[in-house]
């Protein structure tokens, strides 16, 4: 983010460089002729070059005004940039709170996945180990003798 207003403040102020060479060249010798060689310009003809006319026939109260709307439409690109920036903040932060939860649900259910197959398998294991019986429960030794065990004691023996 930063490299491109970087780069767009570079661009800038090359063009206001050019701008100031082609002033400087008209301002520096009245009715000397600029020419455009490419991408740079020269007060000296050159092959392929072509004549720049460079008389700036605004008044000053048009060059103020002009100057005006260009600070005003860079305050504005400013502003703009701002808002841009810290759009993309919220929604790079949105979008990480979104991936943030998005594993916590995927975290939560496999661990409930887990728990799942882990009482399915202790159903199972339970289903299928035989059930222990106790003479308590059992039918024909409950009727005989209530289903306990009688205690030795130490008068019954002689």
């Amino acid at each position: 983010m930063q490299r491109d207003s970087r780069r767009t403040a570079a661009r800038t102020a090359a063009s206001v460089l050019m701008a100031a060479a082609v002033c400087a060249a008209a301002a520096a010798a009245p009715g000397t002729p600029a020419y455009r060689c490419g991408n740079a310009y020269t007060d000296q003809p050159c092959d392929g070059g072509r004549r720049v006319k460079v008389d700036d026939p605004r008044t000053d109260a048009d060059r103020r005004a002009a100057e005006a709307a260009t600070r005003r439409a860079e305050s504005r690109a400013d502003q703009l940039e701002r808002i841009r920036l810290a759009q993309e903040r919220e929604a790079y932060e949105r979008d990480r709170r979104a991936a943030r939860e998005a594993r916590q649900a995927v975290l939560a259910e496999r661990r409930l996945a887990a728990a799942e197959q882990a009482a399915q398998a202790r159903a199972r294991k339970l289903a299928s180990e035989p059930h222990k019986s106790s003479a308590r429960f059992s039918g024909g030794t409950a009727a005989e003798g209530g289903g306990r065990k009688k205690r030795k004691t130490g008068s019954d023996a002689g």
